[in-house]
C-alpha cells in the first residue's frame, strides 16, 4: 500500500477522474468527460476533499454542504477550484452535487475505481460494512501548482470546510 501523501508532495500524474460537462442541467444526467489529474492541478490553487460515499450520513449532512456555505470565502482567498471526490461512479456524484446546488461551488471529481485514492495513499476497504473494497478515506488537501501545501486526513476537524480555510 501506497504512503499517504504528504506536505511538499506533487500530485501524481496520469490518472484520470470522471467529472461531468452539464452540471448546472438539473434535469439530465451528468455527460462523463475524463480529466487527468495534471489537469486538474497543476496550475492555481485547488482544494479536493474526498468523502467515502455520497448521500452518507457524514458526507451528505456535513462535509459537501459546508464546502458549498464557504466556496466564496475559498475563492476570496485565492482558490480557483473545489473539488469532491469520491470512488462512486460519476452519475452518483452529479445527482449529489445537484441536489445539494454545488453548481458553480464545488465539481465533481469520480475516482470510480478508487486510482487516485490508491496513488496518494487514501485508499479505505469498508467491505466489512458492505460498502466496498475501494473507497477512499475522508480527507482534504490544498494543492498549488501541483504540490500539497496542506493534507487533513480524517473527521471534518481537520478536513472540513472550516477546517481548510484555517489553513489557507
Amino acid at each position: 500500500m501506497t504512503a499517504p501523501i504528504k506536505v511538499g508532495d506533487k500530485i501524481p500524474s496520469g490518472l484520470v477522474f470522471m467529472a461531468t460537462t452539464n452540471p448546472g442541467d438539473v434535469n439530465a444526467c451528468a455527460i462523463p468527460k475524463p480529466l487527468k489529474s495534471e489537469d486538474v492541478f497543476s496550475t492555481g490553487k485547488v482544494v479536493v476533499f474526498a468523502v467515502p460515499g455520497a448521500f452518507t450520513p457524514t458526507c451528505h449532512l456535513q462535509h459537501l454542504p459546508g464546502y458549498v456555505q464557504h466556496a466564496d470565502d475559498f475563492k476570496a482567498k485565492g482558490v480557483t477550484n473545489i473539488y469532491v471526490t469520491s470512488t462512486n461512479d460519476v452519475f452518483v456524484l452529479d445527482a449529489w452535487a445537484k441536489n445539494e446546488k454545488a453548481d458553480g461551488k464545488v465539481s465533481v471529481l469520480a475516482d470510480g475505481n478508487g486510482a487516485f485514492a490508491k496513488a496518494v495513499g487514501m485508499h479505505l476497504d469498508l467491505s466489512s460494512k458492505q460498502m466496498g473494497a475501494d473507497r477512499t478515506k475522508r480527507y482534504a488537501m490544498i494543492v498549488e501548482n501541483g504540490i500539497v501545501k496542506y493534507v487533513g486526513e480524517g473527521d471534518l476537524d481537520v478536513s472540513g470546510a472550516e477546517a481548510v480555510l484555517a489553513h489557507l
